[in-house]
């Protein structure tokens, strides 16, 4: 009941001076909802940039080729390539934790077909590719087994170029050339849009990586070898079992380090996340600083308030009331004028968020914990900066409030 009572009585000492109450909340309003912007641009950015790693292949691991040493300078990753499709025969021969595996070879040319031409990424790969980055064939098939042990010239096209050398017609079973090189279309694959780095995933044709390998590559050693997993929990086990079958193939001694390098999208997402967690921190940080404002403009009211109210006080000292009453009134008040604050802040700060996310492109994610911290911080703030106030109030004199003209 006295808590009811201190609430309405600073209640109708906020109302009193309506205005003045508004320009004082100001500096809350502005801070939480800068904060609340700041942390949902931040906090979006973060989810974008999970989707679109996720976007890459489920429990998917790289492997790549190694650094290389020449003269005791350090040659930079993917320097040294010893990858071969006896590793991948290997790998899929004697691991126990892969579920999907499938070389990567790459072979960027120039597609002639259907209205004109168009220079895009040509993959090799093998049937277990679609499985390995969750990539369904929106029409048409994905090519088979026995594609790849007869090098037939089949290719299944991304959404980019069938969008632009076949925009009014079915490419399933029309040729494309690569590299003076026909290939039949069989499939085109489901969007994937962007990557994290801005590259376009449906850019793309995959094709059999024995044909390409034969056909258009001609080298002895591939760049990339990718695998998944069948559980997230199984990535870091796959990564020693992987190592331990690569050095073993490449006959490499106990004391001479890897020639290839084994990365899961673990490591990515992580790598990402702790970018954009600094991000977001930076941000609030730089947008907590108008709630300090905020909270200095609130003492400097309370302490015009305690001034204007000085016989009020003295009144309520004399007739009986403790200065931790005195205290605790005050202090109700700057918490309440700051709560008002936080909460119209709050408003302006979702829908400043949808605003910036409408007219920018950019994702941006509300969460309750970010809301509710705010609201906090703003409570906090009036009674930090209510406290010295109060204290003032409790601490008059009140003979001397009395006699205050």
């Amino acid at each position: 009941m006295r808590a009811l009572v201190l609430i309405k009585v600073a209640w109708q000492s906020i109302l009193k001076n309506t205005m003045r109450t508004l320009l004082t909340m100001l500096g809350i309003i502005i801070g939480v909802g800068a904060v609340i912007v700041m942390v949902a641009v931040g906090q979006g950015a973060q989810a974008r940039i999970k989707e679109q790693i996720q976007n890459l292949g489920t429990n998917m691991i790289v492997l790549t080729a190694g650094a290389s040493n020449q003269g005791g300078v350090n040659q930079g990753a993917a320097s040294f390539n010893r990858l071969t499709v006896e590793n991948v025969d290997t790998l899929r021969r004697e691991s126990t934790l892969l579920a999907a595996i499938s070389p990567v070879i790459f072979a960027p040319g120039q597609v002639i077909g259907g209205i004109g031409n168009w220079r895009t990424h040509v993959n090799g790969v093998s049937t277990d590719y679609p499985i390995i980055r969750d990539w369904a064939v929106s029409s048409g098939s994905f090519f088979d087994a026995s594609d790849l042990r007869t090098l037939r010239k089949v290719a299944v096209i991304g959404q980019t170029l069938a969008t632009n050398l076949f925009p009014d017609s079915d490419p399933i079973g029309q040729e494309i050339q690569i590299r003076s090189v026909p290939f039949k279309i069989i499939g085109v694959l489901a969007a994937k849009g962007q990557t994290a780095g801005g590259e376009d995933q449906d850019d793309v044709v995959l094709a059999p990586y024995t044909t390409v390998k034969n056909r258009l590559a001609g080298r002895q050693f591939i760049p990339q070898i990718l695998v998944s997993t069948s559980r997230p929990e199984d990535l870091p086990a796959a990564q020693a079992e992987i190592k331990a079958i690569m050095r073993e193939a490449h006959r490499l001694a106990s004391w001479e380090a890897d020639d290839f390098t084994v990365r899961n999208q673990t490591d990515l997402a992580e790598t990402a996340e702790s970018t954009t967690e600094v991000m977001t921190m930076l941000l609030a940080a730089i947008a907590s600083i108008s709630l300090l404002v905020g909270g200095i403009g609130i003492m400097n009211i309370m302490l015009v308030s305690v001034t204007e109210r000085t016989r009020e006080i003295g009144i309520r000292l004399s007739i009986g009331a403790h200065g931790s009453d005195v205290m605790t009134q005050f202090l109700v008040e700057s918490t309440v004028m700051s709560l008002m604050g936080g909460a119209i802040g709050i408003l302006a700060g979702f829908a400043g968020a949808r605003i910036l996310g409408h007219f920018t492109g950019w994702s941006t994610v509300v969460s309750v914990p970010t809301v509710l911290g705010a609201l906090a911080f703003s409570a906090s703030v009036g009674i930090f900066f209510g406290f010295y106030p109060a204290r003032k109030a409790a601490s008059l004199n009140p003979i001397d409030a009395l006699r205050y003209e």
